[in-house]
């Protein structure tokens, strides 16, 4: 008999992959734009969101779909992490 595999997208991903993922994706300071939890805004860590969206239901809910739906969206442009980049205006300008 074989096993049929999972109909959920979120089987074997850990919470902390998703949060990972978004950090990737998003950076820290994009993350807190779009979904509005003090943890991505203020000295956000990993930890920190973890232990928070682990006691807070409706919070782990929106980091959920926001990596679902980042799982259908291409990439964001390079071009929109560079202009928010010290690192980067400072060799544009040179």
């Amino acid at each position: 008999m074989t096993t049929q595999p999972s109909k959920d997208p979120l089987h074997g991903v850990t919470l902390e992959m998703q949060v990972t993922a978004l950090v990737a994706r998003y950076g820290w300071a994009g993350l807190g734009k779009i979904i509005k939890i003090n943890c991505f805004n203020s000295d956000p860590s990993v930890k920190s969101s973890l232990k928070f969206l682990r006691r807070t239901p409706w919070a782990r809910a929106e980091v959920e779909a926001l990596y679902l739906d980042s799982l259908d969206d291409p990439a964001p442009a390079a071009d929109d992490e560079d202009a928010t980049s010290p690192w980067a205006r400072a060799r544009a300008d040179k």
